[in-house]
């Protein structure tokens, strides 16, 4: 049997039932913060365009704290060259978009080219 995901002890339905005041009292001190302070206003919009049932939203704000009401959405988060599907799950409420959509990446190198280096300009183009 899975066990079922919860935060902070509170299952999603628990969550869903909650305000907003009550789930930001369960965040960390920094999220809690952040969103007492008054979110960007590209947060603002992405949580408004939530709450208004539309699907494939893409966003730029990666600061944005996720919250219970995101819960279940699929949204592209953009990481600097294209938008990357997050799939919002219970485990991500309190962390910020931004640390889904990952910015690097790992870099492969191929073997360098002829005339690359001082040795390979010996070697043969065919």
């Amino acid at each position: 049997m899975a066990k079922e995901s919860t935060y902070r002890g509170k299952t999603a339905e628990e969550l869903a039932g909650m305000s907003r005041d009550q789930v930001v009292a369960m965040l960390t001190a920094r999220e809690r913060r952040a969103v007492k302070r008054g979110m960007s206003e590209p947060a603002k919009k992405l949580y408004r365009r939530v709450a208004k049932g539309e699907s494939n939203i893409k966003t730029h704000a990666r600061e944005a704290v996720i919250l219970p009401e995101l819960l279940g959405h699929t949204i592209g988060v953009h990481n600097g060259k294209e938008f990357t599907k997050v799939t919002i799950t219970i485990d991500m409420i309190g962390y910020r978009l931004g640390e889904f959509a990952l910015t690097r990446r790992r870099v492969g190198h191929s073997s360098p080219g002829v005339g690359a280096t001082r040795s390979s300009s010996a070697i043969s183009v065919r």
